[in-house]
């Protein structure tokens, strides 16, 4: 089963949402075939604090919904992370800025849970290594989030 720690620094993030996001990307770890056992850790944030992330690791000084870090993705320079075995696999970390989330959801018309939820499913599968820089890959990653989004039931 996947692992997952919530740190919410904003104390404006209820149970319900926690346990939906716990359902969502656990339903997704076994949809993308992720060891049991492995780690991943969301922090909620205000826009503030995610616009200092944002711009600190994205060169980027603006708020942002989500941000994710791979533990395992390597920048020039860096020596990759093994682990040794028995030890669980940290995926890396998830950030979503509450307070974008809320405009989000009232702009695309669906409630905040919604939002939320989907917001670290994209994180997760950014983690497991999916990503939107190109059309082609975009097109892949948007295609996986809308099929485990439904299969779930969690759909606009």
């Amino acid at each position: 089963m996947l692992e997952l720690y919530f740190e919410d620094e904003t104390g404006t993030v209820d149970e319900t949402v926690i346990e939906l996001i716990r359902k969502l990307l656990t339903h997704a770890a076994i949809e993308e075939e992720v060891a049991s056992g492995t780690e991943v850790s969301l922090t909620f944030m205000t826009d503030e604090a995610i616009q200092e992330v944002n711009a600190e690791y994205r060169g980027k000084d603006v708020p942002t919904d989500v941000i994710s870090f791979a533990l395992e993705e390597m920048t020039e320079g860096e020596l990759a992370i093994v682990a040794e075995e028995g030890m669980p696999v940290i995926l890396g970390d998830i950030i979503i800025s509450v307070e974008t989330a809320q405009r989000q959801a009232e702009e695309y018309g669906h409630d905040f849970n919604r939002e939320m939820g989907f917001l670290a499913l994209h994180g997760f599968l950014h983690l497991l290594g999916y990503d939107h820089m190109i059309e082609e890959d975009e097109a892949v990653m948007f295609g996986r989030q809308k099929e485990i989004l439904t299969s779930f039931g969690l759909e606009r």
